[in-house]
């Protein structure tokens, strides 16, 4: 039966490019598990988009000379262009500064609003004395007031999770040039998370078993001390306040965080409404079989597991002031928050300041995107922080992609080719050709159930076991030294190009460019798995202003499933399906990194 699969990916921001360690946590996970999905025969809908408002991007402007909205022009599509690199099959990559999207953030608010889950308040909001100019919580630090750790921001401490703000501070400093903010009274609308605290209990208690364990448990403690929590800014780059007597305000805007988290739905109905059915987006937010998926790293969890889910709740009118949905209608919670640990660079936390960082970009021109995206799936920090190593990636590629999938690749196919031009028949099978086959076979079931529950690292090795038995087998079987027995050499050669299409399959939802080109090397036709592109196209709602989104295809021919190869299909001999590195690398990167 087939489901209506979410896959929410979380906003890039278009302050600048994104580096290897932003696309570990949001970026080449959510695209493994849309991919598994649609293989798997249900129907997704993968959405995200820059994430393009808030001070941030108004202070990178300022440094660099720009408006805001020029800034997050250029990012938007440097990081388009970066991701459609690396392969991210995204349905729709938008940005948050459409019209479409404002539409529906100010939908939402009102809907919080009208349910009385929104109010405004007095409150203390930090000023730079030298500028005047309003400072984000984010751009504060201090002394966490709870735990004490040295380094809290002005919204969130890192270290024990809880929401702060930032007057709570303990000798506060401006991250942007190290002053001492001034705190003075503001009007700003809040979100009151404490009338969220029981059904929000619940709802989280009842993902036990289904959630990774380091999410739900982060979840669940921040529930002990809900504070209500200022949903605008005192800006003026961002969303309009939708109510009378605000949204003229030149410096009253919605909070960035608040804007950004509903973007998974903004860009949902953008998608429909491309789509030439407006309401198709219903399918994924109103459907009672359809799931949502969410991808981000784990220091976004309090907005998906927390604050998104309460903008939903209160929406739906189902928080302690009860209620009744908006317009658009009762809205879906998320099946599942699938965050990621942090990427470390070389034993160091990634600076751009300090040029500890590789972005996307620069890794792109210089290394394949299957080799970043299985380092990422092996070895990324899917459960725990990691580290990148140019050592560690060296080794898996030459070790792993060249030395054993494309070793595989390659004997078998330039075997099949030179002694029969085709794919052979296979004759009598042996014990242990039955056994080779039975053991791929057998492994798409338990790759499956790794995929489903985003065990990306599991998936994977088992998908590499498989690869590794085919490679035993060959060397026992020895095809080569059989020039007498050319009907034994048929069927040994049959048994592994089988194997190599089916771990071509298990391994499509990491490698699937290389995938496809297996694909083609063993005779198959047409597009094996679709890769995204990127178009130019118009604002719906502004006609005259345009931007570039990922968009693509993806109905080519991969399934999850072992189908059977066709003897008499033409082979050729097969190119190199990955390139083996220079160890001269290691040091040429590291002196990049000043390392």
């Amino acid at each position: 039966m087939s489901h209506h699969i979410l896959t929410a990916v979380a906003w890039p921001y278009a302050n600048g490019p994104r580096h290897i360690g932003h696309v570990s946590g949001f970026g080449v996970p959510s695209d493994i598990f849309s991919r598994y999905q649609r293989m798997a025969g249900n129907k997704v809908l993968m959405v995200s988009g820059t994430d393009e408002h808030g001070t941030p991007i108004q202070v990178q402007a300022d440094k660099e000379g720009v408006t805001a909205r020029e800034l997050a022009d250029r990012y938007n599509r440097v990081i388009a262009e970066d991701l459609r690199g690396l392969g991210l099959s995204y349905d729709l990559f938008t940005r948050t500064t459409t019209a479409n999207h404002y539409a529906v953030v100010q939908e939402i608010f009102k809907g919080l609003y009208d349910n009385g889950y929104i109010f405004p308040r007095t409150t203390m909001g930090a000023i730079s004395p030298s500028t005047g100019r309003t400072l984000p919580d984010r751009y504060i630090e201090g002394t966490c007031p709870i735990c004490h750790f040295d380094g809290a921001r002005g919204d969130q401490c890192d270290n024990c999770g809880n929401q702060l703000d930032p007057i709570q501070l303990i000798n506060p400093v401006s991250r942007i040039n190290g002053e001492t903010p001034v705190f003075v009274e503001t009007e700003h609308f809040m979100l009151d998370l404490p009338a969220f605290a029981e059904v929000l209990g619940s709802w989280l208690q009842s993902k036990q078993g289904e959630w990774r364990p380091n999410v739900l448990k982060f979840a669940l403690n921040l529930l002990g001390d809900l504070q209500p929590r200022a949903m605008s800014r005192d800006l003026d780059w961002g969303v309009p306040i939708p109510l009378d007597g605000w949204r003229d305000q030149p410096n009253k805007r919605l909070y960035v965080w608040f804007d950004a988290v509903i973007g998974y739905l903004s860009a949902s109905v953008e998608w429909a409404r491309r789509s030439g059915d407006p309401d198709a987006w219903r399918q994924w937010w109103q459907n009672p079989d359809a799931r949502g998926y969410y991808f981000m790293g784990k220091d976004n969890i309090v907005f998906h597991a927390e604050i998104w889910p309460a903008l939903l709740f209160g929406y739906n009118g189902q928080g302690a002031r009860d209620g009744r949905p908006g317009s658009l209608g009762e809205l879906s919670l998320p099946s599942e928050v699938v965050s990621s640990e942090f990427l470390t660079m070389e034993g160091r936390k990634f600076s751009s300041s300090r040029q500890v960082v590789i972005y996307v970009r620069d890794f792109l021109a210089r290394y394949d995107a299957d080799a970043l995206r299985y380092y990422i799936a092996v070895a990324g920090p899917e459960t725990q922080d990691t580290d990148f190593t140019w050592s560690e990636f060296l080794n898996r590629n030459n070790g792993e992609l060249v030395a054993a999938w494309g070793n595989l690749v390659n004997r078998s196919i330039s075997m099949a080719a030179k002694n029969f031009g085709a794919i052979p028949e296979a004759g009598d099978l042996t014990d242990a050709d039955r056994a080779m086959l039975e053991r791929s076979r057998a492994a798409f079931p338990r790759v499956a159930a790794e995929f489903e529950r985003s065990r990306f690292k599991n998936a994977t090795n088992e998908a590499f076991d498989v690869i590794r038995e085919a490679n035993k087998y060959l060397a026992e079987q020895e095809p080569w030294k059989r020039k007498d027995d050319p009907e034994r050499v048929k069927s040994i050669l049959h048994v592994a190009l089988q194997v190599v299409d089916d771990a071509k399959t298990l391994l499509t939802p990491v490698l699937p460019a290389s995938s496809d080109k297996v694909h083609a090397m063993l005779g198959g036709e047409g597009a094996w798995s679709g890769m995204p592109e990127i178009q130019e196209v118009e604002d719906l709602d502004e006609p005259g202003r345009s931007y570039p989104i990922i968009t693509g295809s993806y109905d080519g021919a991969a399934r999850w499933e072992s189908t059977p190869i066709r003897a008499g299909v033409p082979l050729a001999p097969p190119t190199p399906l990955f390139s083996k590195l220079d160890p001269k690398i290691v040091d040429e990167e590291l002196a990049r990194l000043g390392g």
